[in-house]
């Protein structure tokens, strides 16, 4: 596949689209090993235009042609333009100080900006800023991604990372990691007691455990030095700033751990309450509601990270304990500890970028499977009081309005005709839940993809930004190999070409012979036109 993107010689030019390049020519396949395919695909920006095997050209020029009749329907059309569109640059675009593919993404983000995004959602790391020692900050990488994207005439969100990634391996700084090597209660632990070094335990934020400081003193620092390093770009360039909460950046526990088979029924998850600092927490609480015997742990008939909710009586949906008066107390306590914690991040973020002109973000999971029993397993165990008899998201979209905080939420492209029967999962119901808890107190929602190529994803994310689901940005995740390869990277250009179209239903379509149709060349409002091309 060749991509190519071509400034026309037409007289009528379009600031969107006169990006000065008319003589640079760029390409993604001579050296895209890590970053984007093995395949031999590449992207190119080159004038005059020449022609790949095979491929997609998109051309920038002005748009001449007759616009669509109007419609003699009484049926209103819904624009998409109230949603703003970014890309996420890859997760390891940055390491050891260095941009890694430097050239790759130059002329990714030239393609970007051809296309019309707004700009890009960078992810900066706490284990590759801070990496060696506390303090000891290295923004050289960012600092350059910044520049680059300013160069290009996109704007910047950055997601703050306080968390370990496992593909590609991005751990936490080495120096927290060691001490997690004698001091393991730093970390989430199970059941079992196994310990989750993707994060810090929320239990630990205001104790003193990182060499005399405690993690929410270091977490400000970072902000702080974030905020100098990069003062500058906010309020140019970085309009948006996600406040890493948890496991995968989110606000939850680590319930679920490792990467469920999409052909396999996912586990009910399991309650991380079990090292030392959550326990000592539930002892207090037990003792001042005068059950002391509740603190002495977590559910006794809760199953395992893969066991199914069934296996045991804690999430049965009639007569489980989840329902008992102790299942009330535990659920209520777990989820208070998360969003409190939520709170104390978000409540840092806005303090230290209150004379920004910068949206805070934080995001929350959407956590589906088993939404359709009663008892809702997999939210539980994530930390989200929400059951069939209890509306547990607005308690966190009140903890988001009192920040002054946008919220984010995943899974925007899955919808419930292609979720496994067996998992009674239901996505669009829960953002439906979700979404109505946000409206009610005034919490705008930004949306992300869970992953490139999900079936018929891009249509269902349409239908989000249509709805009231959606209401301020979405961050398609993310730009790699799946991104540009032959059977999604056209899907997406077309995808993105329809954003600013209004909604037509078909006896408002042209059907006159000859009339420029989807599949001919479409203008859209940045003056790009589409042609597939074969040899």
């Amino acid at each position: 596949m060749e991509v190519s993107v071509i400034r026309s010689c037409s007289q009528a030019t379009n600031p969107k689209t006169e990006l000065g390049f008319r003589n640079s020519r760029f390409n993604f396949g001579k050296f895209n090993e890590k970053l984007f395919s093995r395949k031999p695909n590449s992207v190119s920006f080159e004038s005059p235009l020449r022609r790949g095997k095979s491929g997609l050209r998109i051309t920038a020029q002005a748009a001449q042609s007759d616009p669509l009749p109007k419609s003699k329907s009484s049926t209103k059309s819904k624009t998409l333009n109230k949603v703003r569109l970014f890309a996420g640059l890859p997760l390891d675009v940055v390491s050891g100080g260095t941009v890694n593919q430097f050239r790759a993404i130059s002329a990714g983000l030239k393609a970007l900006k051809l296309l019309g995004l707004e700009g890009v959602e960078l992810p900066i790391w706490w284990g590759v800023v801070e990496h060696e020692s506390m303090g000891k900050y290295d923004w050289s990488g960012y600092l350059t991604i910044a520049e680059m994207v300013r160069k290009a005439g996109l704007k910047l969100h950055v997601t703050l990372c306080f968390h370990a990634s496992s593909q590609p391996k991005i751990p936490l700084p080495e120096w927290v990691l060691d001490i997690g090597k004698t001091k393991s209660n730093i970390f989430f632990k199970d059941r079992a007691g196994k310990p989750y070094r993707g994060c810090l335990s929320l239990a630990v934020d205001e104790l003193a455990v990182l060499n005399g400081k405690t993690p929410m003193q270091v977490y400000q620092d970072f902000c702080e030095s974030f905020k100098s390093a990069f003062s500058a770009f906010i309020g140019s360039t970085i309009m948006g700033i996600t406040m890493g909460l948890g496991p995968d950046g989110e606000l939850r526990y680590p319930s679920h751990r490792g990467f469920a088979k999409s052909d396999t029924v996912p586990g009910a998850g399991e309650f991380q309450c079990y090292d030392k600092n959550m326990l000592h927490l539930l002892k207090q609480h037990a003792e001042a509601c005068g059950k002391p015997k509740w603190g002495l742990g977590g559910p006794h008939d809760a199953p395992a990270y893969s066991e199914l909710p069934t296996s045991n009586t804690f999430f049965k949906d009639h007569g489980g304990s989840w329902e008992s008066p102790y299942g009330d107390f535990f659920l209520s306590w777990y989820s208070s500890q998360l969003i409190a914690h939520g709170d104390r991040l978000l409540s840092l973020a806005s303090s230290v970028f209150s004379d920004s002109v910068v949206n805070i973000f934080g995001k929350v999971p959407l956590m589906h499977s088993w939404h359709g029993t009663r008892s809702h397993p997999s939210e539980l165990t994530a930390g989200f009081y929400n059951t069939a008899t209890r509306k547990g998201y607005e308690e966190v979209a009140e903890m988001f309005a009192r920040n002054s905080c946008k919220i984010i939420l995943p899974g925007m492209d899955q919808s419930d005709k292609y979720q496994l029967k067996e998992s009674l999962s239901s996505p669009e119901s829960l953002l439906a839940e979700i979404g109505t808890a946000c409206n009610k107190h005034g919490v705008r929602i930004s949306g992300q993809n869970s992953t490139v190529g999900a079936p018929d994803g891009l249509k269902q994310i349409k239908k989000n930004m249509l709805s009231e689901n959606l209401n301020d940005s979405f961050i398609f995740q993310r730009l790699g190999a799946q991104f540009f390869a032959p059977e999604h990277f056209p899907l997406f250009i077309e995808f993105v070409r329809k954003l600013n179209q209004p909604e037509l239903h078909s006896g408002n379509l042209p059907t006159k012979e000859g009339t420029t149709t989807a599949t001919d060349s479409v203008h859209t409002r940045s003056n790009l036109s589409i042609h597939m091309q074969s040899a």
